[in-house]
């Protein structure tokens, strides 16, 4: 085997490009105290609540933006999860808090603080960098990417921006998951002294650690389920097509989308329905018939009875707790109404590591290109920004080099052969032949597996919906379950989850220890 296939069949092996453990905390005991913790009051509060509570009178959006940037003024220097804060968000909640006053309220995020992800434009006072040096000083967006033009419609409070690996873990094989130039090592805050998996997050850790009410994350391949699941809350990735892309630093238009990571089920529903909408700068979404604008009517206390699963037991892996929590949990489906069905995939999908990251080397180059051709920045192809990590090695290549970068490059335009005939390939493995057919062999509402590379990688080939949950944990992380189907079945897929967070309710709010002890 050459260095280069070893090197990507490890790359895509992790599923969510790149997941590699990184220690820089010093020995410490994990009974020390850290840091102190203010505003503990909005610990695992969720969007309801915080609407109940401005709706009274009892709190404002002014006082929440104000207590979230503090805690974040205190805790993150130990999480390095926000890469910048929103110098306008007070100025931005004091208006929400003028509308409500006047008797408007936008909706159920109307002043509601969100963190979004540093690959996500914004034409305001805050940068876009997808975490790279390179774009530090560049002027900023033109134009607000489609989701935060609905984001600030909905009333949002967009308090700040959240480190990620940078260019979305798709810079190098050796890739450390939630680092960047900009914004340095992102760590867990279960355990701070872990990684948090990648590429957001910075999101997942964020809004783990009650930085923010809810957070964005974008996804190619599991780089929002496998930091949610890592910083135990909950991640949603929609199914292609149902949120714009248009003014998000890409990767593969095949397979990008952004989604909501939240802390419970139903924040992440009502910040999913902010984000849907149909955009004309992504064609994809104007193909896209089955969007719904509140997906809240799915949160259904009884969504498991009646409900069929497929329990895919082959993803379950080696690790005797992992699968012991699975199976309890099989068992919770049971009890709440839901007939399982075992199922088994095709072990194709899984021989298919160098195809789709060939697939996603040429959609890479081209779509990269596009966006910084449109950019206000001194850089314009994906070749400019090679030779600006080059002249830069000291600071943006310390750790890792830029191994995709190289290969990418040297890939052809989206009319060659080699890319049409793969793309097919991976697609009719990962749809046709895969989680389309084990679902209609058995008529199934949803599959349900752990959160691992394998699963997650078939739906983000497929372009299908995936949501994590919190499912307990293993040596004091997190670990998720994880529950997906065919296309634009989100609301059976929030049935099922929902009813599953109520009867289990595993989620627990991180202590910041410093290391495992």
């Amino acid at each position: 085997m050459t260095t280069e296939k070893r090197n990507r069949r490890e790359f895509l092996k992790s599923g969510a490009i790149g997941i590699v453990g990184l220690s820089l905390m010093k020995n410490t005991t994990a009974s020390e105290v850290i840091f102190s913790e203010p505003h503990t009051e909005l610990n695992e509060i969720t969007v309801s609540e915080l609407q109940a509570g401005m709706k009274s009178g009892k709190f404002s959006a002014k006082m929440l933006v104000e207590s979230y940037l503090e805690r974040i003024k205190e805790i993150d220097p130990k999480i390095k999860s926000v890469i910048e804060t929103n110098p306008d968000a007070q100025r931005i909640a004091d208006e929400m808090d003028r509308e409500r006053k006047r008797g408007k309220v936008r909706s159920m995020m109307h002043g509601i603080p969100v963190l979004i992800k540093d690959n996500i434009d914004t034409a305001d006072k805050m940068k876009t960098t997808a975490g790279s040096l390179a774009l530090a000083n560049a002027p900023t967006p033109r134009l607000d990417a489609f989701i935060v033009q609905q984001l600030r419609k909905s009333g949002a409070v967009i308090i700040g921006k959240t480190n990620l690996s940078e260019w979305a873990n798709f810079r190098s094989t050796k890739s450390i998951s939630g680092w960047s130039g900009r914004g340095g090592q992102t760590n867990n805050p279960y355990i701070l002294d872990k990684n948090p998996c990648g590429s957001s997050a910075g999101s997942g850790a964020a809004v783990s650690a009650n930085l923010a009410a809810v957070a964005v994350g974008t996804e190619t391949n599991g780089s929002i389920i496998c930091p949610a699941t890592r910083n135990g809350v909950v991640g949603i990735k929609p199914t292609l097509g149902l949120i714009s892309r248009s003014g998000i630093i890409p990767i593969a238009h095949t397979q990008d989308t952004a989604g909501p990571m939240a802390r419970t089920v139903a924040d992440a529903v009502i910040l999913l329905g902010v984000l849907v909408g149909k955009d004309k700068a992504d064609a994809t979404t104007l193909r896209s018939k089955n969007g719904k604008k509140d997906y809240t009517k799915f949160l259904d206390l009884e969504g498991l009875r009646g409900a069929r699963i497929g329990v895919a037991r082959q993803f379950t892996g080696n690790n005797a707790k992992s699968k012991e929590i699975f199976e309890s949990h099989l068992e919770v489906l049971k009890t709440g109404g839901a007939t399982l069905i075992d199922v088994k995939f095709s072990e194709d999908f899984g021989k298919m590591g160098d195809d789709r990251l060939n697939v996603l080397l040429y959609e890479f180059k081209a779509d990269l290109n596009k966006y910084l051709a449109e950019r206000r920045s001194p850089y314009k192809t994906l070749a400019d920004l090679i030779k600006y990590n080059d002249e830069n090695k000291d600071r943006e290549m310390p750790l890792f080099g830029q191994e995709l970068f190289l290969q990418s490059q040297s890939k052809g335009d989206l009319n060659e052969s080699e890319y049409l005939q793969t793309l097919q390939k991976i697609g009719k493995a990962a749809r046709e032949e895969g989680i389309d057919a084990v679902a209609a062999k058995d008529k199934l509402d949803a599959i349900v597996s752990p959160a691992v590379g394998a699963t997650w990688s078939l739906a983000a080939v497929a372009g299908y919906p995936y949501i994590t949950v919190p499912a307990g944990f293993v040596d004091g992380l997190p670990v998720g379950i994880a529950f997906f189907g065919r296309a634009f079945t989100e609301p059976q897929l929030i049935k099922i989850a929902y009813a599953f967070e109520q009867k289990t309710k595993m989620r627990q709010t991180p202590k910041f220890l410093p290391n495992a002890a």
